[in-house]
């Protein structure tokens, strides 16, 4: 359900594993170059999905949300009800990955607040430690909202390392919006023994390359790099909720 990663070594790796579709959503990347690549590498035998996990607010303080199903590009870095706004004007799935978790993430009273905004939230992230996890799955229970499983693999190694099993037949983006809509039934389903457990540490550990203020100084300081607010492909568009 949502992979930073895409290229031949991905999709063997996917199909090895028994999967039937990956959610392609890498950071800091336009829409339209996203869908580009994720038709490039879809096949009879799977499909790849494009989807944008835009960030929300200032970078300190910023929540994430995932949208399947967007035709129109939307940028990071805008306020969460902006966001939240853009994805409705376009009848995208809107999914919350790993609440909770760090300073990255949707609360609880964030979800909670939206019931009808918000369409699914992530019950098992193999990138988080086994605490995470359980109170991913709290807020799910607890704002009673559908739960969906992903690998979030920024590493290739970690594609199949947990997904979502759907009682639907999910055979193109537009089945996975519905399906994701509706809150159509549904198993998160993940690997175990200590090569899984290995393998999400090593996720976990990415955390702190994503996380630099390093990382920061390469973006977002010009407003020409692709999904800041104010690039000129945004056309002015999101200047009201932007918070760079």
């Amino acid at each position: 359900m949502h992979v930073k990663v895409l290229d031949d070594s991905v999709v063997d790796r996917a199909k090895a594993r028994g999967l039937d579709a990956l959610v392609y959503a890498p950071h800091f990347t336009r829409l339209p170059t996203i869908r580009e690549r994720a038709d490039r590498f879809s096949d009879d035998e799977l499909l790849v999905v494009p989807a944008r996990e835009v960030f929300t607010g200032p970078w300190h303080a910023r929540r994430h949300l995932l949208a399947v199903g967007l035709d129109d590009p939307v940028p990071d870095f805008v306020t969460f009800e902006g966001a939240l706004h853009a994805f409705d004007r376009q009848d995208a799935a809107v999914l919350v990955p790993h609440p909770e978790m760090l300073n990255v993430s949707c609360s609880r009273e964030d979800v909670a607040d939206r019931p009808g905004a918000v369409h699914a939230v992530e019950t098992y992230n193999a990138k988080c430690l086994p605490h995470q996890n359980r109170r991913c799955r709290a807020v799910a229970r607890e704002t009673g909202h559908p739960g969906f499983g992903s690998s979030y693999a920024h590493l290739r190694r970690t594609v199949g390392e947990a997904w979502t099993v759907f009682e639907t037949d999910v055979d193109s983006e537009d089945a996975l919006v519905a399906a994701l809509r509706s809150g159509a039934p549904r198993r998160v389903v993940h690997r175990g023994g200590p090569g899984h457990r290995l393998q999400g540490l090593a996720e976990f550990a990415h955390l702190g390359y994503e996380n630099t203020w390093g990382k920061l100084d390469r973006l977002f300081l010009s407003g020409t790099e692709p999904t800041h607010p104010s690039h000129i492909a945004y056309d002015g568009r999101f200047d009201d909720v932007a918070v760079y």
